[in-house]
């Protein structure tokens, strides 16, 4: 990947279309906290009790509560976000297939990969197509996605304070 002189998440950090190269892959590490559990139920709604109940979730095939998938897709999506800060023009596909839980202590690491690009030169980049894989600290898959991100070749300009 096209190294940046920017720190990435600044304004002129983002991945350019033009600069996206196949092959080239990135990742993000974040470690799950409890807080990660019970905001989820929160943002999203959904209080099932494989996520906020420990009883029940102590006697379920996972041993403890684990992660909204939904969150864990979240988490995967964001590095990309990073990765096109001020070039994205638009989000445009996010698939995830969930392939183990994920627990408050797991460390998860996602990596990307450039897959695929596609011309679109009416708006001025083209369609990223990425691969997606998310392992915990054991190395274990938890998470596999394919996104596609609608990229431009010139930053978007901060708005003004």
């Amino acid at each position: 990947m096209t190294a940046s002189r920017v720190p990435p998440g600044l304004d002129g950090s983002g991945l350019r279309y033009d600069d996206a190269r196949i092959g080239d892959a990135f990742a993000s590490t974040m470690t799950i906290t409890e807080t990660h559990l019970v905001l989820g139920a929160g943002l999203i709604g959904d209080f099932n009790p494989h996520h906020t109940n420990e009883t029940y979730a102590s006697g379920s095939r996972y041993g403890t509560r684990i992660l909204h998938g939904m969150m864990t897709s979240a988490i995967m999506g964001a590095p990309l976000g990073m990765a096109f800060h001020g070039t994205a023009i638009g989000f445009l596909e996010h698939h995830v297939r969930f392939v183990a839980p994920v627990r408050a202590g797991d460390t998860l690491t996602t990596t990307w990969t450039i897959a695929g690009k596609l011309d679109k030169p009416k708006h001025g980049g083209g369609i990223v197509v990425l691969h997606g894989e998310c392992r915990n600290q054991a190395g274990a898959i938890v998470a596999t996605a394919e996104a596609k991100m609608l990229a431009g070749n010139v930053h978007v300009p901060a708005a003004a304070s």
